[in-house]
């Protein structure tokens, strides 16, 4: 059965787990969230299903605030699985060894944002991106995987939005490490998890036939599609678990689809076209069966700058 896990709230309350039905949410008891339940498909789809058929409520999706459906996960995998994005910020063929490593960096689980947040500029930054993804969340723990054995580790789909300090970033990978501090103030994700046999109908060689556009102030920017990927989600998931092992709730970002970052477009068509996003935007990312996120950008705290930096400032 296909479901919907949606994280909900009203103003301060803590977050409530549902399954989303047209444009309502069939609420689960409180004090439940996804992340109890992934690790166990059946108890997952045991309580999805009891949601359905005699919801603790029912509620307006409109009349609440959707959460993020992993609000702090375990950790935040970012791929670079595209190959347009990849051709195009690196203004060259890739390198021969990208076709045989699915590079990733850690993003940070403590700045997740819900699908429909305000999301601040870091401070200091003058260049500030979104990134268009979609993400697999882990729902059940494994190590040294097959990408065979990954798939069935794979418990939804979900829109990610990786937000970039594009100025920064630049900086941090001259001196040969990051991105980090370029990629820590704000990713979304949202607006719910899709298991996935909602995606079966759509699927296209490795992954599936998804359209992917971004907006900024009603404006589209960005469109791709998820079957341009070179990696799947399951050799993704696969290489993640190398070594190592992933737990539930762990979010694993396909990287940007081409065309999916202001960095691209301006890159190809320049900035005055293109320009960085600043308070006041507003943003919208959507991707077929999966839902939509829409933020407003808004204004970051100060630059509070280090010791060198006061320096140079007074110099």
């Amino acid at each position: 059965m296909t479901m919907k896990f949606a994280s909900f709230g009203q103003d301060h309350s803590s977050p409530r787990l549902g399954i989303v039905v047209d444009e309502q949410i069939h609420a689960c008891p409180p004090g439940l969230t996804l992340l109890d339940l992934l690790g166990d498909p059946e108890i997952m789809r045991a309580t999805g299903e009891a949601a359905l058929t005699d919801p603790a409520e029912i509620v307006q999706i409109d009349m609440v605030e959707l959460r993020p459906p992993i609000p702090r996960p375990p950790s935040v995998r970012d791929f670079l699985s595209f190959e347009r994005h990849l051709r195009t910020v690196s203004g060259t063929d890739p390198d021969p060894d990208w076709y045989r490593l699915p590079i990733f960096y850690f993003s940070n689980p403590a700045g997740i944002f819900g699908p429909h947040a305000d999301i601040p500029i870091p401070p200091g930054c003058e260049q500030f991106d979104y990134e268009l993804e979609v993400a697999a969340v882990i729902g059940a723990r494994g190590h040294n995987l097959s990408p065979d054995e990954a798939e069935s580790h794979i418990a939804g789909y979900l829109i990610l939005c990786d937000f970039s300090a594009r100025d920064l970033q630049a900086r941090e990978m001259r001196l040969m490490l990051g991105p980090a501090k370029g990629k820590d103030t704000a990713t979304s994700c949202g607006p719910w998890l899709v298991t996935p046999d909602e995606l079966q109908d759509r699927r296209s060689g490795n992954t599936f036939d998804l359209r992917m556009t971004a907006s900024v102030n009603g404006r589209q920017y960005s469109e791709g599609r998820l079957d341009a990927m070179i990696w799947s989600f399951p050799e993704l998931v696969s290489y993640a678990s190398r070594g190592t092992t992933i737990m539930p709730g762990d979010i694993i970002g396909s990287g940007t689809v081409g065309t999916g970052c202001i960095l691209e477009l301006s890159i190809e068509h320049g900035t005055n076209k293109y320009p960085w996003l600043d308070p006041g935007d507003q943003l919208t990312l959507e991707v077929d069966l999966l839902g939509a996120l829409r933020h407003r950008v808004v204004a970051g705290p100060p630059l509070r700058p280090l010791r060198i930096e006061r320096a140079l400032a007074r110099a």
